[in-house]
């Protein structure tokens, strides 16, 4: 009897076309949009900064190499301008000039600048928005790296007339070596929004199914006919447990499914450029057969306990409506938290933490996804999970039992 109440609202569930779009489509299109197509954004505007010319205002007198450096373009091998110089012109007020829009930046020549090393250090102000990453990526990045260069270009001029080589401003070379395991360095600094979304679409998929089988079938009044057939509550919440928990399960795997190939067309389509650079912020999502293992155990007992409390929060609701206002505050519960794990390297977090059902979940995936995962934090994630899920069910076994509930309308 229980397949039989699952598989009826399944059904109802797979008759709803808007149901089938955020359970099947959402995830593969927005998944990919996130960690694939967010970092080609990003690489896109801040590689068509470098090749665009910013204006830069200058108060005062810039030594002339070093004008001809700022105005200079750079070109690759085949010719084409890797990164296009600044367009220099005459302000007054510079901070004026760049808060008014007039000038990306701007240079005020506190005194005249040194032409040769060795003398004493001359200030030179470089006014931004430096809270603006255009600004930031721009113009501000331009300048900075030009002024480097002028540095040390008159440096190794006055060690050479010194008879010294140039190492001898590095005695020390340090080389910094990625020491995390590959597939941590696959999983990108963005890595913390993969269980953000994956549980999200978790909440997505079973709000499909949960509320409908629920508050709806008590709009609808065939909640009440459905109870005066020859099925025991418990087969009844146990049926509709079931249907919710597995479309909850379709959508995480459509959300797993998403990663996967934004990690293939990462891999197939880009460059070697873009695709380093989609691997460091977006990262890619591989598995091991232990992790996959990990993943699926903690994911599916997370879906569990996510349909469990929507199955226990909307049978109160008089009409969908209002089921779905018990259900949106769902959504914050699993976004902050989600939120706080870009700082969990800042954290020293301890076993207990994959005991507190859901959060040990996101923790848990977030482990898996770097490799890190082992199996007594998966297995505290699980059981977590479990325990809560089998409090709910019961709560909600309770209220499927007390007539004020099932007729509140």
């Amino acid at each position: 009897m229980v397949w039989r109440v699952a598989a009826r609202d399944l059904l109802t569930t797979l008759r709803d076309r808007r149901a089938l779009i955020s359970t099947i489509l959402v995830p593969l299109l927005i998944i990919p949009l996130f960690t694939l197509g967010l970092p080609l954004l990003l690489g896109t505007l801040v590689g068509n900064q470098a090749q665009a010319r910013q204006k830069v205002g200058v108060v005062g007198t810039l030594p002339p190499e070093l004008r001809a450096a700022l105005t200079r373009d750079e070109q690759g091998a085949g010719g084409a301008v890797t990164r296009a110089g600044v367009t220099l012109v005459s302000v007054e007020d510079p901070r004026a000039a760049v808060a008014s829009g007039e000038v990306d930046a701007a240079l005020r020549v506190v005194s005249a600048l040194p032409e040769r090393a060795g003398g004493a250090s001359v200030p030179l102000e470089l006014y931004a928005k430096l809270g603006n990453l255009r600004a930031q990526t721009g113009a501000t990045s331009k300048v900075e790296t030009v002024v480097e260069a002028y540095n040390r270009r008159l440096t190794l001029e006055r060690l050479r007339a010194s008879g010294l080589d140039a190492a001898v401003l590095t005695p020390v070379a340090l080389r910094s070596i990625d020491a995390s395991p590959p597939q941590e360095q696959r999983s990108g600094q963005l890595a913390f929004l993969i269980p953000m979304l994956m549980l999200n679409f978790i909440l997505s998929g079973a709000m499909a199914t949960a509320l409908d089988a629920t508050a709806g079938e008590k709009e609808r009044g065939t909640l009440e006919s459905l109870l005066v057939t020859p099925v025991r509550r418990g087969e009844v919440v146990a049926g509709k447990l079931l249907a919710t928990t597995l479309t909850a399960l379709l959508t995480a795997g459509f959300s797993l499914l998403g990663f996967l190939l934004a990690g293939a067309a990462s891999a197939a389509l880009l460059g070697v450029e873009r695709r380093e650079l989609t691997q460091a912020l977006g990262g890619q999502l591989t598995l091991t057969p232990g992790g996959a293992l990990a993943l699926a155990a903690v994911v599916l007992s997370a879906a569990l306990l996510i349909s469990a409390v929507l199955i226990a929060l909307s049978i109160y609701a008089r009409s969908y409506k209002e089921a779905q206002t018990y259900a949106t505050p769902l959504t914050l519960l699993i976004v902050l938290p989600a939120v706080l794990l870009q700082f969990s390297d800042f954290l020293n977090l301890g076993g207990a933490i994959y005991a507190v059902p859901l959060f040990g979940s996101m923790v848990g995936i977030l482990d898996t996804v770097r490799g890190s995962v082992t199996a007594g934090h998966a297995l505290s994630a699980t059981l977590a999970n479990l325990v809560g899920a089998a409090l709910l069910g019961l709560l909600a076994r309770r209220s499927f039992g007390r007539e004020e509930v099932i007729f509140r309308n």
